[in-house]
């Protein structure tokens, strides 16, 4: 979103504020429900769902469907005359939202292409660009953000292998196990912090570091207890490391205004 943004009125825009919204509550509900719904025979072997996260049991489903078709259903009407990028964009987030879990497709199911589905993360930030320049941000930005979604989903595979497994489900972390995935999540940061180097300059190099450090530091850990616990600190990672992007191209821009 700052990044398309031109001048401090457009923060204000009743698109901005509307879709804002809808990025929180109602699109989160989108993913993680219709994830839960499909996920049960997994969920229900994985110590993950005991006190770190809920299992949505087969008789709650119709309450959570009901509420996801309540919360979302009113935005895909506003979406729709907003034009040709920002639809193909919308569209494009419920449809790797919907079917990373969903059959037919059921990405999570394929390994890789469930890391890949992962780019739908990106994918609210490409919806807000072409909504305010009606035009795609840069390919290599797009690449850029699918190589740090897919990383960021490899990883948080890692601790589910044993349950995964034991469930007959295909994974990127099934296939190539542990050290395998975290070589991998290596390889995506350091492909996503060169290609958006020419975007965040310098900075991007202590954010690749970052994640550089974080996987090696799992990796070498015999721990399993360890890695868990650096798992459970790395959406506040991301949280933390999004609001400094935020702000390294927010506040020259401020200044200018």
């Amino acid at each position: 979103l700052i990044a398309a943004v031109a001048d401090k009125r457009e923060l204000l825009d009743w698109r901005v504020l509307v879709f804002g919204l809808f990025f929180t509550l109602p699109a989160n509900l989108l993913i993680y429900g219709v994830n839960d719904i499909f996920d049960y025979e997994t969920d229900k072997l994985n110590p993950k769902k005991e006190g770190y996260e809920a299992l949505v049991t087969p008789e709650r489903r119709r309450g959570l469907v009901a509420a996801i078709l309540i919360t979302n259903i009113p935005f895909f009407a506003i979406a729709a005359p907003l034009g040709l990028q920002p639809i193909i964009a919308f569209a494009s987030f419920l449809f790797y939202s919907i079917f990373y879990s969903a059959p037919p497709i059921r990405a999570k199911a394929w390994p890789f292409l469930d890391s890949l589905f992962n780019v739908l993360y990106i994918m609210p930030g490409i919806f807000a660009y072409a909504m305010l320049t009606g035009e795609q941000p840069p390919n290599a930005v797009f690449i850029a953000g699918g190589l740090w979604t897919a990383a960021m989903h490899a990883y948080s595979a890692i601790p589910d292998i044993e349950a995964d497994r034991e469930a007959k489900l295909s994974t990127i972390a099934t296939v190539l196990g542990p050290t395998g995935t975290h070589i991998f999540c290596l390889a995506a940061y350091i492909g996503s912090a060169i290609l958006a180097y020419q975007y965040l300059g310098k900075s991007v190099i202590w954010i690749g570091l970052l994640y550089v450090g974080i996987m090696l530091v799992s990796m070498i850990s015999k721990d399993k207890d360890s890695v868990f616990s650096i798992y459970r600190r790395f959406p506040m990672i991301n949280a933390g490391v999004g609001l400094a992007i935020f702000w390294y191209i927010a506040i020259p821009k401020f200044l200018n205004w």
